[in-house]
């Protein structure tokens, strides 16, 4: 592999490299300091000769530098310079995931199998099923100690002859020019990504959550400058909050489960208000048809309404068919049902319907539904719908 740079001193913000390849979509230098997207991190931003880098990639060897703007024709060398904010932040999230990772191994025997470094925030997936809130308080615990005890973090270049030296904390597929870094008496893995000298240089870790992941247990956590600007968020939201609900921080969680109470109630009090709505629609469709067809024309009621309210007509009045329809916006939702007393199929009418309306339904003989595009107009949908019963 070329360009190794990168891997030797992650400090190193500006360096002067030629070109050795440059196509419409990316140069290739001689040496960089830009670090490739992989191992779970991210690429480095920044520039070549004050040009936007967008992207870097490790490609069949190379690694590739993509620019917002082409170079000027006939560059021969580059200056280069890293966002060195981002940099760094990525080197306290990767060094902060390599303790985290060693801390589930040490304690619980824990794998790592995987890592993703988000913009935000940052995820291992664990192989195993089920971590207890008291395991991850030890591990954060434990991750934090080896911050602040400020270990050194070693960069080691290493033969495969070499690897049974070292009791790595996952197996690796690298065969030649493998790169370890080690804390010493506490982790020691393989890796290609930026990491700072010191272990004081993470700052702090703090685990955000844990969620199921098919067979794995995936941990969400920040690293050092993230932590604060974490929790100037939390601390936004709970200022807010306090303000919000008029409760002091000790008792926001009370006013919290209050407020979701009340709403709860007032939730079930309006689904039998509404009960009692649909119940006296339904009443007066019937005292108001005559016959024992029904129909009735809408504007924006939900499917859900027009059934209720159908199954309401026909459970009042087991004698009636009724056809409900409701224009929304550029879709025609109907519903047809019938009483006990009545003998047609409705999912067989309604199959005849939809057609009209490129729609699509289902049901039963006793109620169907269905809805589509508005290419008829409701009262033209309602007059074929009678046509269809009285043929």
């Amino acid at each position: 592999m070329t360009n190794k740079l990168y891997y030797e001193d992650p400090y190193i913000q500006t360096f002067s490299a030629k070109i050795l390849k440059q196509t419409q979509d990316y140069v290739v230098l001689s040496e960089t300091a830009f670090y490739p997207t992989g191992g779970g991190q991210p690429n480095d931003s920044g520039t070549l000769n004050g040009i936007a880098v967008t992207n870097v990639e490790l490609i069949e060897g190379e690694i590739r530098h993509h620019l917002a703007t082409s170079l000027l024709a006939n560059t021969e060398y580059v200056e280069g310079a890293i966002d060195w904010k981002r940099r760094f932040d990525h080197m306290q999230q990767h060094a902060g995931q390599h303790i985290l990772s060693a801390a589930f191994d040490n304690l619980f025997g824990f794998k790592t199998v995987s890592f993703h470094l988000g913009k935000n925030s940052s995820t291992i997936d664990l192989d195993v099923n089920e971590i207890s809130a008291h395991q991850l308080a030890e591990v954060e615990a434990l991750a934090n100690e080896i911050i602040l005890e400020n270990h050194p973090i070693e960069t080691k270049w290493i033969t495969e002859e070499e690897l049974a030296q070292y009791k790595l904390r996952k197996p690796t597929k690298v065969k030649e020019d493998i790169r370890l870094v080690i804390i010493p008496n506490f982790d020691y893995n393989a890796c290609g990504g930026t990491h700072p000298k010191t272990t004081g240089q993470v700052g702090l870790i703090k685990i955000l959550q844990m969620e199921k992941q098919k067979q794995n247990i995936r941990v969400e956590f920040v690293c050092g400058a993230r932590v604060i600007t974490h929790l100037q968020r939390k601390h936004t939201i709970i200022t807010n909050l306090i303000n919000s609900l008029s409760s002091p921080e000790e008792k926001l969680e009370d006013a919290v489960h209050t407020l979701l109470n009340n709403v709860k109630m007032q939730e079930k009090q309006i689904s039998n208000l509404n009960g009692l709505l649909l119940q006296y629609e339904a009443n007066e469709l019937i005292r108001n048809t005559k016959g024992t067809i029904l129909t009735a024309n809408f504007q924006n009621r939900t499917i859900q309404e027009l059934q209720k309210l159908a199954k309401l007509i026909t459970t009042e009045s087991i004698e009636t068919l009724c056809i409900l329809v409701s224009q929304n916006e550029d879709r025609i939702q109907i519903v047809a049902a019938r009483g006990s007393s009545v003998n047609q199929n409705m999912k067989e009418l309604i199959e005849k319907i939809l057609p009209l309306i490129n729609g699509k339904g289902g049901g039963n003989n006793t109620i169907a539904q269905g809805g589509g595009e508005n290419r008829i107009s409701t009262e033209q949908l309602l007059q074929k719908s009678l046509e269809y019963i009285t043929a």
